[in-house]
């Protein structure tokens, strides 16, 4: 597998391309606060190059989570677009309302199911699951839903997994997400259905974004998907045929970074091939 090529910005290869669509925890922020050169760089091919479509595996429906970027200080003019695992997962919700669902998730998550007609329950009459994370991702892990996603295997029960990241960055700290229960409910040989990265619904609606916000046909070779997550970034990008730029720090530390301190380009190239994935580009750190 042919190792990704290390570029030192964004501005190195920002004129072969005509949108972006980038990744936002971990590569723009962790969790707590923005990282600067990230949005800057962003901000300038925004404004200079094209439109920046952010494109996020948060549960939640995207103009729910501007509020959370505005607080960790990502300006607004570093990108254009916003699509979200949420907005793409109601899709899949809506077509089985009235449900019940069993909803498994944060508080902060409700917003994913306005509107949609869904009725609630717990899991021992429920007609599906849907997930969006742990009820608290402070404290609790997927073990903790072990014996009822073991009743809801035996049911048959299908999950609707609105989040398939495993982990994310919050702060020095990785938290679980839904796709960590995901992973476990599929072991139990448990079935489940995801529209977030790295699956193709999400960005369908990412690239339909990008071209109205172009105004103009999309030349799919001129797009450039930036993200840290080799499973979820770097495979979605693969799998639709589309230039990635990986950030290989972000949510994978330093296990691509050298004894110098330096992005290592063998040590990229195994982190990737773990997964059987390959990337274009690759930096420690999304800057211009």
């Amino acid at each position: 597998m042919t190792a990704p090529r290390l570029i030192s910005g964004l501005s190195e290869i920002a004129d072969d391309y005509d949108v972006v669509l980038c990744d936002i925890w971990g590569v723009i922020h962790n969790g707590v606060s923005a990282y600067p050169a990230a949005c800057e760089a962003l901000e300038r091919f925004n404004i200079k190059n094209g439109p920046v479509v952010l494109v996020s595996n948060s549960p939640r429906p995207s103009p729910y989570v501007y509020p959370q970027l505005d607080s960790f200080g990502v300006p607004r003019s570093a990108w254009s677009g916003f699509v979200s695992s949420g907005d793409a997962t109601r899709v899949l919700l809506a077509e089985r309302a009235p449900g019940p669902a069993w909803a498994i998730g944060p508080e902060r998550d409700q917003p994913l199911y306005q509107g949609l007609g869904l009725t609630f329950s717990g899991p021992e009459i429920a007609a599906f699951i849907s997930c969006t994370g742990p009820f608290d991702d402070e404290i609790e892990t997927p073990d903790d839903y072990e014996d009822r996603l073991r009743l809801c295997a035996r049911r048959g029960l299908l999950m609707i997994c609105a989040n398939p990241d495993k982990v994310v960055q919050r702060g020095s700290r990785l938290i679980y997400c839904g796709g960590a229960l995901a992973d476990l409910y599929a072991a139990m040989g448990g079935s489940v259905l995801m529209a977030g990265k790295p699956f193709a619904p999400i960005y369908a609606m990412a690239l339909k974004e990008a071209e109205e916000k172009l105004g103009r046909k999309l030349d799919r070779g001129r797009v450039l998907c930036i993200g840290d997550g080799v499973v979820t970034d770097v495979r979605g990008a693969g799998d639709q045929k589309l230039d990635c730029l990986f950030i290989a720090r972000g949510i994978h530390g330093d296990a691509a970074i050298g004894k110098d301190g330096r992005l290592d380009a063998g040590l990229t190239a195994a982190l990737l091939a773990r997964e059987d994935q390959s990337a274009a580009m690759a930096m420690a750190d999304l800057v211009w």
